[in-house]
């Protein structure tokens, strides 16, 4: 395994309830997506998200469509109980064709879920996943194409890398739980300082067997799938990037992060078993 150092560019900064059954319709799953083959495929997994998507959707799809690269941006509806479809409904009908827009249902609940359903469907060279609030730049999907093009298997968003900015820093209770959470990974994800950033792109041949061997729904889902990644010996690049924390996020600290901390303990007895 070999985590390479980021390349030299500059810290972008950006510009400033319960599940319900996805009201995603089957006309809507992405049955021809394999005829309509793209260089890259971007996936937001949005739970309840549709205050924050009509900006998110605007400002991808412009980015997306000035790139010299083809793309594809796809919305994994997670169960949303308010009316997160109806937004991207609405975009799709109004934006035109600059950069086609899809969306698509995951009935089983977990951001984990949401985003292996979408890689798993994808027939693009390169995919991965952002999270609704751009809490990322989009901009530096201009710094993972460039990794993944030079060979990157995997390309991860880092906050905690040299060269990494808090924009809007997070709660406090917040950067408690997420050092514990780094503290207890290390042992899992050797070299990697975060993998809870919301902003990861994959060359899908080589992580397929990954995703296939993924068992985890939830939050914890990242650092599953960077294991496997490093167990089959890929390389996986992190990028500094300029973070800014946004208000409304479907995590909760108490139930997702009790359940993510459960999830990392049950991996690291799997590891200390399979290395006895």
């Amino acid at each position: 395994m070999d985590v390479r150092a980021p390349l030299r560019r500059p810290v972008l900064v950006p510009v400033h309830g319960g599940r319900a059954t996805s009201t995603v319709s089957r006309s809507e799953q992405p049955s021809a997506r394999a005829a309509r083959p793209v260089d890259l495929e971007v996936s937001i997994p949005a739970y309840n998200e549709a205050g924050r998507l009509p900006r998110t959707l605007e400002r991808t799809v412009e980015f997306l469509a000035q790139q010299p690269w083809s793309a594809r941006l796809v919305v994994v509806d997670n169960g949303s109980s308010d009316g997160t479809a109806d937004v991207v409904r609405a975009h799709i009908r109004t934006s035109g064709s600059k950069v086609p827009v899809e969306l698509v249902g995951c009935a089983r609940p977990g951001k984990g879920a949401a985003v292996r359903r979408a890689l798993l469907h994808s027939r693009a060279r390169f995919v991965g996943f952002f999270d609704a609030d751009l809490a990322t730049p989009v901009e530096t999907l201009s710094i993972a194409m460039q990794h993944l093009e030079a060979g990157a298997a995997a390309v991860v968003g880092s906050r905690y890398t040299a060269g990494a900015q808090f924009v809007h820093a997070q709660p406090a209770s917040r950067r408690l739980g997420g050092a514990a959470f780094r503290l207890m990974t290390r042992s899992l994800v050797k070299g990697v300082q975060d993998t809870q950033c919301g902003f990861k792109f994959f060359e899908r041949a080589a992580i397929v067997p990954a995703l296939v061997s993924c068992r985890t729904s939830g939050f914890a889902f990242d650092v599953e799938l960077l294991r496997h990644l490093q167990e089959a010996g890929l390389d996986i690049v992190e990028v500094p990037v300029a973070w800014s924390h946004a208000s409304g996020s479907s995590f909760s600290p108490l139930k997702d992060g009790m359940s993510a901390f459960r999830t990392v303990l049950q991996l690291q007895r799997c590891a200390i078993g399979r290395a006895s």
